[in-house]
Protein backbone atom coordinates (compact mmCIF):
# COMPACT_ATOMS: atom_id res chain seq x y z
CA UNK A 1 0.00 0.00 0.00
CA UNK A 2 1.24 3.24 -0.72
CA UNK A 3 1.64 5.83 1.23
CA UNK A 4 0.09 9.43 0.52
CA UNK A 5 2.51 12.36 0.13
CA UNK A 6 1.46 15.88 0.04
CA UNK A 7 3.73 18.18 -1.53
CA UNK A 8 4.55 21.94 -1.41
CA UNK A 9 3.47 24.14 -4.74
CA UNK A 10 5.47 26.67 -5.83
CA UNK A 11 5.11 29.68 -3.17
CA UNK A 12 5.10 27.36 -0.23
CA UNK A 13 3.72 24.63 1.85
CA UNK A 14 -0.05 24.21 1.65
CA UNK A 15 -0.66 23.93 5.32
CA UNK A 16 2.80 25.47 6.63
CA UNK A 17 1.28 28.98 7.83
CA UNK A 18 1.96 32.19 5.82
CA UNK A 19 -0.61 31.68 3.34
CA UNK A 20 -3.10 34.74 2.94
CA UNK A 21 -6.58 33.81 1.22
CA UNK A 22 -7.81 36.14 -0.95
CA UNK A 23 -5.00 38.12 -0.19
CA UNK A 24 -6.52 39.24 3.20
CA UNK A 25 -4.01 38.82 6.70
CA UNK A 26 -5.54 36.87 9.47
CA UNK A 27 -7.02 40.23 11.38
CA UNK A 28 -8.71 41.71 8.60
CA UNK A 29 -10.16 38.07 7.61
CA UNK A 30 -11.24 37.94 11.17
CA UNK A 31 -12.86 40.96 11.43
CA UNK A 32 -14.61 40.38 8.07
CA UNK A 33 -16.08 37.01 10.45
CA UNK A 34 -17.12 39.40 13.10
CA UNK A 35 -18.82 41.88 10.53
CA UNK A 36 -20.94 39.18 9.21
CA UNK A 37 -21.71 37.86 12.52
CA UNK A 38 -22.70 40.97 13.85
CA UNK A 39 -24.88 41.77 10.61
CA UNK A 40 -26.62 38.48 10.97
CA UNK A 41 -27.80 39.11 14.95
CA UNK A 42 -28.74 42.71 13.72
CA UNK A 43 -30.90 41.31 11.03
CA UNK A 44 -32.46 39.11 13.36
CA UNK A 45 -33.40 42.28 15.58
CA UNK A 46 -34.80 44.10 12.64
CA UNK A 47 -36.93 41.00 11.53
CA UNK A 48 -38.11 40.56 14.58
CA UNK A 49 -39.16 44.47 15.06
CA UNK A 50 -40.71 44.00 11.43
CA UNK A 51 -43.10 41.18 12.43
CA UNK A 52 -43.69 43.03 15.71
CA UNK A 53 -44.85 46.46 14.01
CA UNK A 54 -47.11 44.53 11.02
CA UNK A 55 -48.97 42.35 13.63
CA UNK A 56 -49.71 45.80 15.55
CA UNK A 57 -50.01 48.00 13.02
CA UNK A 58 -53.03 49.73 13.97
CA UNK A 59 -51.66 50.92 17.22
CA UNK A 60 -48.15 51.66 15.93
CA UNK A 61 -46.80 55.14 16.85
CA UNK A 62 -45.94 57.19 13.86
CA UNK A 63 -42.51 58.53 14.12
CA UNK A 64 -43.70 62.13 13.02
CA UNK A 65 -45.31 62.61 16.00
CA UNK A 66 -42.53 60.60 18.54
CA UNK A 67 -39.37 62.32 17.19
CA UNK A 68 -40.23 65.95 16.47
CA UNK A 69 -37.71 67.61 18.57
CA UNK A 70 -34.79 69.42 18.24
CA UNK A 71 -32.09 71.39 20.66
CA UNK A 72 -32.28 75.38 21.41
CA UNK A 73 -35.91 74.91 20.01
CA UNK A 74 -38.17 74.21 22.57
CA UNK A 75 -41.76 74.33 21.57
CA UNK A 76 -41.40 74.09 17.80
CA UNK A 77 -42.58 70.95 15.59
CA UNK A 78 -39.17 69.89 13.83
CA UNK A 79 -39.61 65.65 13.06
CA UNK A 80 -37.36 63.80 12.34
CA UNK A 81 -34.84 66.76 11.20
CA UNK A 82 -32.72 66.27 14.18
CA UNK A 83 -32.53 62.48 13.38
CA UNK A 84 -31.17 63.43 9.75
CA UNK A 85 -29.17 65.66 11.75
CA UNK A 86 -27.70 62.67 13.50
CA UNK A 87 -27.57 60.52 10.29
CA UNK A 88 -25.80 62.90 8.95
CA UNK A 89 -23.04 63.37 11.20
CA UNK A 90 -22.39 59.61 11.21
CA UNK A 91 -21.97 58.85 7.14
CA UNK A 92 -19.82 62.29 6.87
CA UNK A 93 -17.42 60.53 9.68
CA UNK A 94 -17.75 57.51 7.62
CA UNK A 95 -16.46 59.66 4.50
CA UNK A 96 -13.40 60.86 7.05
CA UNK A 97 -12.63 57.71 7.97
CA UNK A 98 -12.26 56.58 4.02
CA UNK A 99 -9.87 59.54 3.67
CA UNK A 100 -8.01 58.05 6.75
CA UNK A 101 -7.30 54.71 5.84
CA UNK A 102 -6.57 56.50 2.05
CA UNK A 103 -3.82 58.86 3.86
CA UNK A 104 -2.69 55.58 5.43
CA UNK A 105 -1.94 53.96 2.16
CA UNK A 106 -0.09 57.09 1.24
CA UNK A 107 2.22 57.02 4.64
CA UNK A 108 0.63 60.61 5.45
CA UNK A 109 0.97 60.74 9.19
CA UNK A 110 -0.51 64.12 9.36
CA UNK A 111 -3.50 63.34 7.34
CA UNK A 112 -3.93 60.05 8.99
CA UNK A 113 -3.90 62.05 12.51
CA UNK A 114 -6.70 65.06 11.28
CA UNK A 115 -8.99 62.67 9.33
CA UNK A 116 -8.75 60.13 12.04
CA UNK A 117 -9.61 62.96 14.92
CA UNK A 118 -12.62 63.94 12.78
CA UNK A 119 -13.88 60.76 12.93
CA UNK A 120 -13.97 60.69 16.52
CA UNK A 121 -15.61 63.58 16.80
CA UNK A 122 -18.38 62.70 14.68
CA UNK A 123 -18.69 59.53 16.74
CA UNK A 124 -18.95 61.31 19.72
CA UNK A 125 -21.46 64.28 18.45
CA UNK A 126 -23.42 60.73 16.92
CA UNK A 127 -23.40 59.24 20.64
CA UNK A 128 -24.40 62.74 22.31
CA UNK A 129 -27.19 63.31 20.07
CA UNK A 130 -28.58 59.40 20.69
CA UNK A 131 -28.20 60.06 24.41
CA UNK A 132 -30.53 63.33 24.40
CA UNK A 133 -32.69 61.72 22.02
CA UNK A 134 -33.38 58.83 24.33
CA UNK A 135 -33.73 61.43 27.13
CA UNK A 136 -36.48 63.22 25.41
CA UNK A 137 -38.38 60.07 24.63
CA UNK A 138 -38.18 58.76 27.68
CA UNK A 139 -39.44 62.14 29.29
CA UNK A 140 -42.07 62.21 27.34
CA UNK A 141 -43.63 65.66 25.87
CA UNK A 142 -47.80 65.55 26.33
CA UNK A 143 -48.83 62.84 28.39
CA UNK A 144 -51.24 59.84 27.95
CA UNK A 145 -54.27 57.42 30.06
CA UNK A 146 -54.00 54.09 29.74
CA UNK A 147 -57.12 52.21 30.51
CA UNK A 148 -57.80 49.16 32.37
CA UNK A 149 -57.80 47.19 28.95
CA UNK A 150 -54.17 48.64 28.39
CA UNK A 151 -55.43 51.20 25.51
CA UNK A 152 -54.19 54.10 24.98
CA UNK A 153 -55.71 57.72 25.59
CA UNK A 154 -54.41 61.08 24.31
CA UNK A 155 -55.78 64.39 24.03
CA UNK A 156 -56.57 66.60 21.53
CA UNK A 157 -58.35 70.04 20.61
CA UNK A 158 -61.18 70.60 17.83
CA UNK A 159 -58.55 70.90 15.71
CA UNK A 160 -57.02 67.93 16.25
CA UNK A 161 -53.60 69.34 17.67
CA UNK A 162 -52.22 67.15 20.92
CA UNK A 163 -52.90 68.81 23.95
CA UNK A 164 -50.29 68.18 26.88
CA UNK A 165 -51.86 67.14 30.76
CA UNK A 166 -50.29 70.29 32.15
CA UNK A 167 -52.31 72.38 29.75
CA UNK A 168 -55.74 71.04 31.63
CA UNK A 169 -55.25 69.02 34.09
CA UNK A 170 -57.17 70.25 37.74
CA UNK A 171 -55.31 70.25 40.72
CA UNK A 172 -57.24 68.38 43.40
CA UNK A 173 -56.51 68.43 47.21
CA UNK A 174 -55.22 64.73 47.63
CA UNK A 175 -52.28 63.34 48.86
CA UNK A 176 -50.49 60.94 46.87
CA UNK A 177 -47.63 58.60 48.39
CA UNK A 178 -45.89 56.08 46.35
CA UNK A 179 -45.40 52.51 47.22
CA UNK A 180 -42.73 51.19 48.32
CA UNK A 181 -41.08 47.80 49.30
CA UNK A 182 -41.31 48.32 52.77
CA UNK A 183 -45.13 49.60 52.83
CA UNK A 184 -46.39 47.64 49.93
CA UNK A 185 -48.27 44.13 50.30
CA UNK A 186 -45.35 41.14 49.78
CA UNK A 187 -42.85 43.81 49.51
CA UNK A 188 -44.01 45.22 46.49
CA UNK A 189 -43.40 48.61 44.49
CA UNK A 190 -44.27 50.76 41.86
CA UNK A 191 -42.66 53.41 39.82
CA UNK A 192 -42.23 56.75 40.35
CA UNK A 193 -46.08 58.51 40.69
CA UNK A 194 -46.65 60.70 37.69
CA UNK A 195 -47.36 64.39 38.08
CA UNK A 196 -51.31 64.19 37.57
CA UNK A 197 -53.35 61.77 39.16
CA UNK A 198 -56.04 59.83 37.12
CA UNK A 199 -58.67 62.16 39.04
CA UNK A 200 -57.30 65.14 37.95
CA UNK A 201 -56.69 64.31 33.84
CA UNK A 202 -60.64 63.54 34.58
CA UNK A 203 -61.28 66.55 36.53
CA UNK A 204 -59.59 68.86 34.07
CA UNK A 205 -61.03 67.42 31.03
CA UNK A 206 -64.81 67.53 32.61
CA UNK A 207 -63.72 71.19 33.00
CA UNK A 208 -62.42 71.94 29.15
CA UNK A 209 -65.54 70.65 26.76
CA UNK A 210 -63.49 71.90 23.80
CA UNK A 211 -61.07 68.65 24.39
CA UNK A 212 -61.42 65.43 22.76
CA UNK A 213 -59.82 62.20 22.97
CA UNK A 214 -57.77 60.37 20.84
CA UNK A 215 -57.55 56.95 20.63
CA UNK A 216 -54.27 54.95 19.60
CA UNK A 217 -55.93 53.18 16.60
CA UNK A 218 -54.56 54.61 12.95
CA UNK A 219 -57.03 54.79 10.14
CA UNK A 220 -56.04 54.16 6.31
CA UNK A 221 -55.58 57.83 6.23
CA UNK A 222 -52.57 57.29 8.68
CA UNK A 223 -54.17 59.31 11.52
CA UNK A 224 -55.04 58.29 14.49
CA UNK A 225 -58.80 57.99 15.32
CA UNK A 226 -60.23 61.06 17.04
CA UNK A 227 -63.57 60.50 19.21
CA UNK A 228 -66.67 62.50 19.62
CA UNK A 229 -66.91 64.75 22.86
CA UNK A 230 -69.33 62.05 24.39
CA UNK A 231 -67.49 58.80 23.08
CA UNK A 232 -64.33 60.52 24.70
CA UNK A 233 -66.05 61.05 28.19
CA UNK A 234 -67.17 57.30 28.30
CA UNK A 235 -63.54 55.85 27.28
CA UNK A 236 -62.03 58.06 30.17
CA UNK A 237 -64.31 56.15 32.46
CA UNK A 238 -61.96 53.36 32.06
CA UNK A 239 -58.75 54.87 32.76
CA UNK A 240 -56.31 53.66 35.13
CA UNK A 241 -52.72 54.82 34.84
CA UNK A 242 -51.37 58.44 33.71
CA UNK A 243 -48.60 57.85 31.56
CA UNK A 244 -45.63 60.24 30.88
CA UNK A 245 -43.13 59.05 28.40
CA UNK A 246 -42.13 56.10 27.53
CA UNK A 247 -39.84 53.07 29.39
CA UNK A 248 -39.70 48.93 29.28
CA UNK A 249 -43.56 48.98 30.64
CA UNK A 250 -45.51 51.88 29.60
CA UNK A 251 -45.32 54.26 26.12
CA UNK A 252 -47.54 57.56 25.87
CA UNK A 253 -46.87 56.98 22.06
CA UNK A 254 -48.32 54.08 20.74
CA UNK A 255 -47.37 50.18 20.95
CA UNK A 256 -45.35 49.35 24.19
CA UNK A 257 -43.33 47.32 21.88
CA UNK A 258 -42.15 50.20 20.28
CA UNK A 259 -40.73 51.37 23.16
CA UNK A 260 -38.95 48.35 24.19
CA UNK A 261 -37.17 47.71 20.11
CA UNK A 262 -36.30 51.08 20.02
CA UNK A 263 -34.51 51.06 23.56
CA UNK A 264 -33.31 47.68 22.87
CA UNK A 265 -31.80 48.38 18.92
CA UNK A 266 -30.92 51.67 19.48
CA UNK A 267 -28.82 51.24 22.56
CA UNK A 268 -27.16 48.13 20.80
CA UNK A 269 -26.02 50.08 17.93
CA UNK A 270 -25.12 52.95 20.04
CA UNK A 271 -22.96 50.59 22.13
CA UNK A 272 -21.28 49.70 18.91
CA UNK A 273 -20.53 53.34 18.01
CA UNK A 274 -19.38 53.90 21.24
CA UNK A 275 -17.06 50.80 21.17
CA UNK A 276 -15.83 52.61 17.49
CA UNK A 277 -14.74 55.53 19.38
CA UNK A 278 -12.60 53.94 21.84
CA UNK A 279 -10.85 51.94 19.51
CA UNK A 280 -10.34 54.65 17.27
CA UNK A 281 -8.88 56.83 20.29
CA UNK A 282 -6.52 53.84 21.14
CA UNK A 283 -5.66 53.85 17.00
CA UNK A 284 -5.34 57.69 17.32
CA UNK A 285 -2.90 57.77 19.80
CA UNK A 286 -0.81 54.96 18.12
CA UNK A 287 -0.86 56.84 14.95
CA UNK A 288 0.70 60.19 17.33
CA UNK A 289 3.50 58.36 19.07
CA UNK A 290 4.23 56.33 15.38
CA UNK A 291 3.15 52.80 16.00
CA UNK A 292 2.49 51.94 12.32
CA UNK A 293 5.27 54.42 10.91
CA UNK A 294 7.81 51.98 12.57
CA UNK A 295 5.64 49.17 11.41
CA UNK A 296 5.64 50.39 7.95
CA UNK A 297 1.80 49.99 7.46
CA UNK A 298 -1.58 51.63 8.57
CA UNK A 299 -3.25 47.90 7.96
CA UNK A 300 -4.48 48.74 11.39
CA UNK A 301 -6.42 51.85 10.55
CA UNK A 302 -7.93 49.87 7.44
CA UNK A 303 -8.98 47.40 10.14
CA UNK A 304 -10.76 49.29 11.89
CA UNK A 305 -12.04 51.52 9.12
CA UNK A 306 -13.95 48.18 8.20
CA UNK A 307 -15.48 48.30 11.72
CA UNK A 308 -16.40 51.73 11.70
CA UNK A 309 -17.78 51.90 7.77
CA UNK A 310 -20.09 48.52 9.10
CA UNK A 311 -21.73 50.51 11.98
CA UNK A 312 -22.57 53.28 9.56
CA UNK A 313 -24.13 50.80 7.53
CA UNK A 314 -26.40 49.09 10.18
CA UNK A 315 -27.43 53.09 11.08
CA UNK A 316 -29.29 52.93 7.35
CA UNK A 317 -30.70 50.04 8.15
CA UNK A 318 -32.20 51.16 11.64
CA UNK A 319 -32.87 54.34 10.49
CA UNK A 320 -35.37 53.23 7.59
CA UNK A 321 -37.20 50.51 10.22
CA UNK A 322 -37.85 53.31 12.80
CA UNK A 323 -38.04 56.26 11.55
CA UNK A 324 -39.33 56.13 7.67
CA UNK A 325 -40.59 53.09 6.76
Amino acid sequence: MEATVTTANSEGKTWGGGTEPMGADYGKLMMWFFIVSDALTFSGFLAAYGFSRFKFIETWPLADEVFTHFPFMHGVSAPMYYVAFMTFILIFSSVTMVLAVDAGHQMKKDKVTIYLFLTIIGGIIFVGSQAWEWKNFIKGEYGAIETKGGSLLQFVDKEGHRVALADFAATLPEDREQLTRNKGKWFMDEAAISTYSVAEVQAGFKAHPDLLIRTETITAEKKKTILSRKDSELRLTQASLVIEGANLTHNEYGSKLFADFFFFITGFHGFHVFSGIIINIIIFFNVLVGTYEKRGSYEMVEKVGLYWHFVDLVWVFVFTFFYLV
